[in-house]
């Protein structure tokens, strides 16, 4: 009855005089005020929230590492809580099972993914290299040369840039793909599995090369092959699209920072890497000319994955009649807000 009185009433101080108008106006108004209050508190609550980044243990998230030891994200005045796993793969995985707002992974991640997800988009790329992962093989199986992998069994995760990585290389070196077994492996297992002698060889990406050289005696890294250009991006939950645009904008200055200050004190840069992945000076010094730390969303990223999604299709990884349209898994928006340059992308 109260809530009907009040509804009649606001019709009566919007229209004809009443002599308790004044009463219930001042009620109506009160109860018009709460609720307002408790629409913009839940607001503030709601931006007030951390967005949560699911970042891959690897020199590649570099730029995450440097922007939260120098304090990039809380002068830029966004709250962020990272969580660190091992592997693009497994950061994609925890934005789709709703774990992290945001994370790091590879175009090929993104590319894979893309086959059976729509609820994402990529801001921007933080960096590339063209020598990240690599082929170790065991000493003593007689594999000297790239084209002495047909046949073999070979470690990788698959549906990750390593996958992709290691078809390219097996085609480049004049190698059918199809001619060696490939064992789907977690980069924490491959060590083992190559000493053991389960896999004569392992595509992976940094820093697990390095480890392994340094763990399973007589191993060694095949000559490189300069025809994949792997890039790590930053990822995001479509959800959070134009709803929390101001703090993406603030998370990619942030970054935007952090990669000024690799670039301009590359010491500083490499003391706060060799602390978070506990490596030494050494490895550092090996992986450091192997990346390009540059912010940026540009038209080779969509050309780079639209290659990828044919070979997957073609290979039978990917199911599907034809590739998606990757610009509609880009949202360049924050990125032209933060740094309009980095953004090259032809629509």
């Amino acid at each position: 009855m109260r809530q009907h009185h009040v509804f009649m009433t606001t019709t009566r101080c919007s229209g004809l005089p009443h002599k308790k108008a004044p009463v219930f106006c001042n009620t109506a108004c009160m109860v018009l005020m709460i609720i307002v209050f408790f629409a913009v508190g839940t607001s503030k609550a709601f931006s007030a929230e951390p967005l949560r980044v699911s970042v891959s243990q690897s020199p590649l998230s570099l730029p995450f590492f440097v922007a939260e030891s120098q304090g990039y994200f809380t002068a830029e005045g966004v709250k962020i809580k990272i969580t660190e796993v091992i592997g693009g793969h497994r950061t994609f995985q925890n934005l789709m099972d709703g774990i992290a707002d945001l994370a790091t992974s590879s175009e090929a991640v993104v590319m894979f993914n893309s086959f059976q997800y729509k609820d994402f988009a990529l801001l921007a790329t933080f960096v590339s290299s063209d020598d990240d992962v690599k082929i170790v093989v065991r000493s003593d199986n007689s594999i000297m040369q790239p084209q002495q992998l047909a046949g073999k069994r070979i470690g990788t995760v698959v549906g990750s840039a390593s996958h992709y990585f290691l078809e390219t290389y097996l085609v480049t070196h004049g190698v059918n793909p199809k001619t060696v077994q490939e064992r789907n492996l977690q980069p924490e297992a491959m060590a083992e599995a190559l000493r053991k002698g389960e896999v004569d060889a392992i595509a992976i990406w940094e820093p697990f090369p390095y480890k392994i050289l340094t763990t399973v005696p007589g191993s060694r890294i095949l000559p490189k092959s300069g025809g994949y250009r792997l890039t790590f991006n930053l990822i995001v939950h479509k959800k959070f699209i134009s709803t929390r645009d101001d703090e993406l904008v603030k998370l990619l200055r942030a970054l935007n920072r952090a990669e000024e200050f690799i670039n301009a004190q590359p010491a500083g840069a490499q003391a706060i890497l060799r602390d978070k992945l506990k490596l030494d000076q050494h490895f550092i010094d090996w992986i450091w000319p192997r990346y390009n730390y540059r912010l940026t969303l540009d038209q080779a990223l969509l050309m780079t994955m639209e290659g990828e999604a044919r070979w997957a299709r073609q290979r039978g990884f990917a199911k599907g009649e034809r590739s998606p349209n990757y610009l509609d898994f880009v949202y360049s928006a924050p990125l032209s807000r933060a740094n309009p340059r980095a953004v090259s992308i032809v629509r």
